[in-house]
Protein backbone atom coordinates (compact mmCIF):
# COMPACT_ATOMS: atom_id res chain seq x y z
CA UNK A 1 0.00 0.00 0.00
CA UNK A 2 2.80 2.42 0.70
CA UNK A 3 4.46 2.40 -2.74
CA UNK A 4 1.16 3.72 -3.91
CA UNK A 5 1.83 7.33 -1.88
CA UNK A 6 5.57 6.99 -0.85
CA UNK A 7 6.65 6.38 -4.49
CA UNK A 8 4.63 9.39 -6.72
CA UNK A 9 7.14 11.46 -8.23
CA UNK A 10 8.83 14.03 -6.09
CA UNK A 11 7.45 16.65 -8.67
CA UNK A 12 4.13 16.14 -7.70
CA UNK A 13 4.40 17.28 -4.44
CA UNK A 14 7.08 20.27 -4.43
CA UNK A 15 5.70 23.57 -3.62
CA UNK A 16 4.65 25.75 -6.26
CA UNK A 17 4.13 29.66 -5.51
CA UNK A 18 1.88 31.59 -7.91
CA UNK A 19 1.16 35.39 -8.06
CA UNK A 20 -2.59 36.47 -8.99
CA UNK A 21 -4.77 39.57 -7.65
CA UNK A 22 -7.18 38.71 -5.17
CA UNK A 23 -9.99 41.67 -4.81
CA UNK A 24 -7.73 43.70 -6.43
CA UNK A 25 -4.65 43.06 -4.10
CA UNK A 26 -1.35 41.24 -5.40
CA UNK A 27 -0.78 38.06 -3.61
CA UNK A 28 0.95 34.56 -3.32
CA UNK A 29 0.22 31.27 -3.01
CA UNK A 30 1.90 28.52 -2.62
CA UNK A 31 0.15 24.91 -3.29
CA UNK A 32 2.03 21.38 -4.16
CA UNK A 33 1.96 21.05 -7.88
CA UNK A 34 -0.58 18.00 -7.90
CA UNK A 35 -3.21 20.82 -6.05
CA UNK A 36 -2.28 23.09 -8.92
CA UNK A 37 -2.72 20.46 -11.27
CA UNK A 38 -6.74 19.91 -9.85
CA UNK A 39 -7.36 24.02 -9.91
CA UNK A 40 -6.34 24.12 -13.05
CA UNK A 41 -8.61 21.71 -14.27
CA UNK A 42 -11.65 23.09 -12.02
CA UNK A 43 -10.80 26.33 -13.80
CA UNK A 44 -10.53 24.89 -17.50
CA UNK A 45 -14.21 22.90 -16.79
CA UNK A 46 -15.64 26.43 -15.71
CA UNK A 47 -14.51 27.81 -18.77
CA UNK A 48 -11.90 30.60 -17.06
CA UNK A 49 -8.20 30.67 -15.76
CA UNK A 50 -6.77 29.59 -12.91
CA UNK A 51 -6.12 33.13 -11.58
CA UNK A 52 -10.16 33.77 -12.49
CA UNK A 53 -11.27 31.26 -10.68
CA UNK A 54 -9.43 31.37 -7.54
CA UNK A 55 -10.07 34.92 -7.03
CA UNK A 56 -13.99 34.37 -7.94
CA UNK A 57 -13.69 31.69 -5.09
CA UNK A 58 -12.36 33.96 -2.42
CA UNK A 59 -14.37 36.65 -3.33
CA UNK A 60 -17.43 34.12 -2.44
CA UNK A 61 -16.00 33.00 0.46
CA UNK A 62 -15.75 36.57 1.98
CA UNK A 63 -19.35 37.22 1.06
CA UNK A 64 -20.37 33.86 2.89
CA UNK A 65 -17.65 33.96 5.72
CA UNK A 66 -16.40 37.76 6.02
CA UNK A 67 -12.81 36.77 5.57
CA UNK A 68 -10.72 34.04 3.89
CA UNK A 69 -8.94 32.34 6.59
CA UNK A 70 -6.24 30.10 5.63
CA UNK A 71 -7.11 30.73 2.22
CA UNK A 72 -4.42 27.82 0.63
CA UNK A 73 -6.07 25.35 3.15
CA UNK A 74 -9.72 25.62 1.84
CA UNK A 75 -7.75 25.81 -1.84
CA UNK A 76 -6.41 22.32 -0.59
CA UNK A 77 -10.03 20.87 0.28
CA UNK A 78 -11.66 22.78 -2.70
CA UNK A 79 -9.49 19.99 -4.73
CA UNK A 80 -10.66 17.33 -2.46
CA UNK A 81 -14.33 18.04 -3.09
CA UNK A 82 -13.53 17.97 -6.95
CA UNK A 83 -11.90 14.69 -7.09
CA UNK A 84 -14.82 13.08 -4.93
CA UNK A 85 -17.53 14.59 -7.17
CA UNK A 86 -15.43 13.00 -9.56
CA UNK A 87 -15.45 9.86 -7.99
CA UNK A 88 -19.30 9.91 -7.25
CA UNK A 89 -20.59 10.70 -11.09
CA UNK A 90 -18.43 8.41 -12.22
CA UNK A 91 -20.16 5.67 -9.51
CA UNK A 92 -23.21 6.85 -10.92
CA UNK A 93 -22.53 6.43 -14.64
CA UNK A 94 -21.51 2.99 -13.95
CA UNK A 95 -24.66 1.88 -12.03
CA UNK A 96 -26.60 3.35 -15.04
CA UNK A 97 -25.24 0.62 -17.32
Amino acid sequence: MCQIFAGQRPERYETVTRRLRLNGQSTSIRLERAFWEILDDIAAREGISTPAFISKLHAEVLELHGEARNFTSLLRCACTIHLGAGRHLQAQAIAAE
